[in-house]
């Protein structure tokens, strides 16, 4: 587990993947992927396709750490910014079964200096980008995991949200293609 990043908590792993329910033979883009923690746990509960997006260089050294402890069969990993790998998939007409996103989360300075300003409002970005750019299957969902107080849409270009849980200071809201 590389440093500085809040990975995702066991309880909310198991609400994600009890929700989506049988994942088995589908494909799971993770964008900032961190650790890879939650991609890795799709593949061990049947994911085909892994998919990991990340920028961070420690956490890059992480996730190909993980993959070479793991093994897991199908897992490409995209040393890029996440808005730009929507673009390349986009390009390429790569689509995804389930996209999960989990951006750092932003907390309002307590003094002049603090967390980086291009982390607030992070989720709302990189969901109209996943609603303007289709890399989504038909059936697929979105899903994104927030800090609790950042409001996001009901809607986002071609994406609707269709449930919303929280735990503790974490969101999960699961959004579909109108």
């Amino acid at each position: 587990m590389p440093k500085g990043i809040r990975p995702t908590q066991g309880l909310v792993r198991k609400a994600l993947f009890d929700i989506l329910g049988d994942i088995e033979g589908l494909s799971f883009l993770e964008l900032f992927a961190g650790s890879g923690a939650v991609g890795f746990e799709a593949v061990s509960r049947g994911v085909e396709d892994l998919t990991l997006v990340e920028y961070n260089r420690s956490c890059l050294m992480a996730i190909r750490k993980n993959i070479e402890s793991l093994k897991p069969k199908a897992c490409d990993l995209y040393p890029r910014e996440a808005g730009d790998a929507i673009k390349a998939f986009h390009k390429n007409k790569r689509k995804f079964d389930i996209i999960f996103l989990d951006p750092p989360y932003y907390r309002p300075p307590r003094r002049r200096r603090g967390d980086s300003q291009s982390q607030k409002e992070m989720s709302k970005k990189i969901l109209q980008m996943l609603g303007a750019y289709d890399i989504l299957m038909p059936n697929g969902f979105v899903v994104v995991q927030h800090f609790k107080k950042e409001q996001l849409p009901k809607e986002s270009g071609k994406l609707s949200l269709i449930k919303e849980s929280r735990y503790g200071d974490t969101m999960l809201l699961f959004y579909r293609k109108l």
